[in-house]
C-alpha cells in the first residue's frame, strides 16, 4: 500500500494540522514506511503462539470483588470549594 501527496493533505487536513508542500512529502515517505512495515508483520505467522500480557509470565494480582462506597466521600468533599451534607455545591449556570 503506498499513499499519495493528496492522502497525506487530507489525513492532515483531518487531523487538524497545517502542512506545508515540503512537509508533506516528507510525512509522505515516513507514512509510507509505516506501513511498509505494518505490511511485514501481516506476513509473520503467528499459528499457535499464546496472547501475552507481559514478557515474562507472571499472574495478575485479583482483589475481592466486593462493592463498596469508597470511604473516602469526607475526604474527597474536602477538596471542594463548597460542600454539603457530602456533596459538592455548585453555582447555577442554566437559567
Amino acid at each position: 500500500m503506498s499513499v499519495d501527496l493528496a492522502t497525506v493533505k487530507r489525513v492532515a487536513h483531518l487531523a487538524r494540522i497545517a502542512v506545508t508542500d515540503a512537509e508533506a512529502q516528507k510525512m509522505q515517505g515516513e507514512l509510507n514506511a509505516i506501513l511498509g512495515f505494518v505490511e511485514q508483520l501481516n506476513e509473520v505467522t503467528v499459528d499457535g503462539v499464546e496472547p501475552m500480557t507481559s514478557v515474562t509470565p507472571m499472574k495478575m494480582r485479583m482483589r475481592a470483588d466486593a462493592v463498596t462506597d469508597g470511604a473516602k466521600a469526607a475526604d474527597i468533599v474536602a477538596n471542594a470549594p463548597a460542600s454539603a451534607d457530602g456533596f459538592f455545591l455548585v453555582p447555577k449556570v442554566v437559567e
